[in-house]
């Protein structure tokens, strides 16, 4: 059976470099047999704001949360605003609440592949480095590689949207490989 590797992230505008970067490693996914659904930056801001004192979902909410409980591995891209995640990607993270009580609670035993895409060094830096520390919080393996880039230093697609930057290309390529290739072993 295909892993099912589910993509999160963009902006409020479509094919977003955060987004675009999420897409490039679920295709690279793809090339190594996984079947993968992208939530990108127009339906996660759809999602109503996350409100632990509601338990209620919305048919959206519903999808986004079942398509997470059924992962093999995710990949999470935000823009880093501030020095940290946007309120749109941390809304939908923040929704996964909805996986406290499962069986495997939250990421436990998921890889999960960190991108971001900042106006600066440092915010790509210190973004990625929270979203790490989202993702140990929520049991999760985050790839040993993560991704930062500097939207002003570098232009990772080409005018038709093809990943133009050989060197950006390599990283998703190992991301994907590293979320390919993530196994537990059980203990006896």
């Amino acid at each position: 059976m295909a892993r099912h590797i589910v993509g999160i992230g963009g902006t409020f505008r479509p094919r977003s470099s955060s987004e675009m970067l999420v897409r490039a490693v679920l295709t690279d996914c793809e090339g190594l047999g996984a079947r993968t659904t992208m939530f990108d930056g127009p339906a996660l801001a759809a999602l109503p704001h996350f409100n632990p004192e509601r338990p209620e979902r919305t048919s959206e909410q519903a999808a986004f949360v079942a398509a997470l409980r059924e992962a093999d591995g995710l990949v999470i891209g935000t823009p880093g605003y501030h020095g940290g995640v946007s309120g749109v990607v941390k809304n939908a993270i923040d929704l996964l609440e909805d996986l406290r009580s499962d069986e495997r609670v939250y990421f436990d035993g998921m890889p999960v592949g960190l991108i971001v895409s900042a106006a600066g060094w440092q915010a790509g830096g210190v973004t990625l480095a929270a979203l790490r520390g989202i993702v140990h919080a929520m049991r999760g393996w985050p790839t040993p590689a993560g991704i930062a880039i500097n939207s002003i230093a570098q232009k990772p697609f080409g005018s038709e949207g093809e990943l133009a930057d050989t060197a950006i290309a390599g990283q998703i390529a190992v991301m994907a490989r590293q979320i390919m290739a993530f196994r537990l072993e059980p203990i006896a």
